[in-house]
């Protein structure tokens, strides 16, 4: 495999995460407005995106395999768990 075709297969692999991130992140911003001590969206992206990578390197190494569905199941969540603790959910 080049070097090309790895730098593909990587960027493939954390695609989700991105998308996900990018998602949550105006979603919260959008739908959650703005409120004293909450993070940036940048950071808000940045934490959810490495959530993401965190879970889908643990479903690659628990099941062996890439592209699970319960693999994105918790990616979903974790994703959603950590953008709620971002904005602070809590204290609503």
């Amino acid at each position: 495999m080049d070097l090309l075709a790895l730098l593909n297969h990587l960027l493939n692999f954390v695609a989700p995460a991105a998308f996900l991130a990018l998602v949550l992140a105006f979603a919260g911003r959008f739908l959650g407005g703005r409120r004293a001590g909450v993070p940036g969206w940048w950071v808000q992206c940045a934490f959810t995106f490495l959530a993401g990578v965190a879970v889908l390197l643990t479903g690659l190494v628990v099941s062996g395999r890439d592209g699970l569905m319960t693999t994105y199941a918790a990616l979903v969540v974790v994703c959603g768990v950590v953008q709620w603790l971002a904005m602070r959910g809590w204290r609503r």
